[in-house]
Parts: structure tokens; C-alpha cells; sequence
């Protein structure tokens, strides 16, 4: 099978996607554009946005969708209903916390002087970051049940991003979190594709 992803030259939410198939050891076409090129491009996908993934030319959206289909392949979605719900809530809650990050980067903090912004991004990692230590804690160093699954991927796949949007560190002071980190980092398909990914070109 070919697998062709489409996003731009940044880890975002294209790197959850890029983890489970480094995962999977599947080889695939890793397509970056820039954000110059995008107007170009964008009448081209599906609904105007990116990531897609194509799969033997078959052109497949929405991120969320995406990285279950793979997390199935790779026996990381869960061993039955109950888990899979649970790992899905795990991985919708970071959504929100990228979600109002990225709201208030993109829309509200041209609005605001350097503190008021500092305060506020502090105040939406401080509320969701202490909760994430928290669920770790509790599930013995994972988001679910105590092992590993795709939600713990897709965290640290998009941690990068999430500190480099809000312009800290959004690991400092949280050990098991960052414990995490290191833990899906050093599975060896995953180290390997991290250190051979391209340096992305933009930063938030």
C-alpha cells in the first residue's frame, strides 16, 4: 500500500499521524507545503484543509479519524468499547486544550498587551496541563489504563506544538507527563523517525 501525507511544513496535528505510522513502520510520502503555496493548494482538499492522508490514492481528512484508523492497526485503540471511549476522551480533551490555545494565539492576543497575554496563557495551561499530570498520575504513567495506547502518543506527538503556540514550556514542573514524553520518544521506531524528521521551516 502507498500512503501520501499532506500538511504543512510544522509538526501540528499532521505529527500525531506521522507517530503511528513511524509506529507502524509504514513508509510513507511525508508532503510539506508551505503556507506560501497554500492558497494554491487549498481548493484541491477535500474541505479546504489539512491534514489528509491518501492511501492507495484514496484521499482520507479529519485528523481525529486518521489516527484512530492507525491506532487500530497498531492495537493502540483499546481492547474493547469501554477502553477505546475512554483513550477517545483522553485524546478529545488535548484537542481542547490545543483548541483554546490556538483560539486565543490566532485571534485574541493581537488584542491584548504582552502581560494580559502571558497571564492568559498561563491560565489555559496551568487548567488543563494540572488535570493531564493528574490523569497520568493516577493510570500509572498513561493517559489510559496504565499502558501505553494512542493517546499517549498523540500528546507527545503534538507537545512541540502546544508549548511553541503558547511560548513555554508546557511540561515544566509536571514530572510524570514529562516522564511520559521520554518513555514514547525512546520507542525505537519513533526515535528513528525524530531523528530523521526535517527541521519544520515556521514556527507559532
Amino acid at each position: 500500500m502507498s500512503y501520501k501525507l499532506t500538511y504543512f511544513d510544522v509538526p501540528g496535528l499532521a505529527e500525531p499521524i506521522r507517530f503511528l505510522m513511524a509506529y507502524l513502520d509504514i513508509d510513507f510520502e511525508d508532503n510539506r507545503i508551505g503556507y506560501q503555496t497554500w492558497s494554491a493548494v487549498k481548493p484541491s482538499m477535500p474541505f479546504g484543509k489539512v491534514p489528509i492522508l491518501e492511501i492507495d490514492g484514496q484521499v482520507l481528512n479529519q485528523s481525529s479519524a486518521i489516527t484512530r484508523y492507525l491506532a487500530r492497526k497498531a492495537g493502540l485503540a483499546g481492547i474493547d468499547d469501554w477502553e477505546s471511549m475512554l483513550i477517545d476522551i483522553a485524546v478529545d480533551n488535548v484537542h481542547d486544550f490545543r483548541h483554546e490555545i490556538a483560539v486565543y494565539v490566532f485571534t485574541e492576543r493581537k488584542n491584548c498587551d504582552a502581560e494580559s497575554n502571558s497571564s492568559k496563557i498561563k491560565e489555559i495551561t496551568k487548567f488543563y496541563m494540572e488535570k493531564f499530570e493528574s490523569i497520568v498520575t493516577i493510570n500509572k504513567g498513561f493517559f489510559v489504563n496504565g499502558k501505553l495506547t494512542w493517546a499517549d502518543l498523540f500528546f507527545v506527538a503534538i507537545s512541540d506544538t502546544l508549548s511553541d503556540m503558547a511560548k513555554i514550556d508546557i511540561l515544566e514542573g509536571r514530572p510524570n507527563l514529562q516522564t511520559l514524553k521520554t518513555q514514547v520518544l525512546s520507542i525505537p521506531q519513533i526515535k528513528t523517525w525524530v531523528a530523521k524528521r526535517p527541521e519544520p521551516s515556521v514556527l507559532f
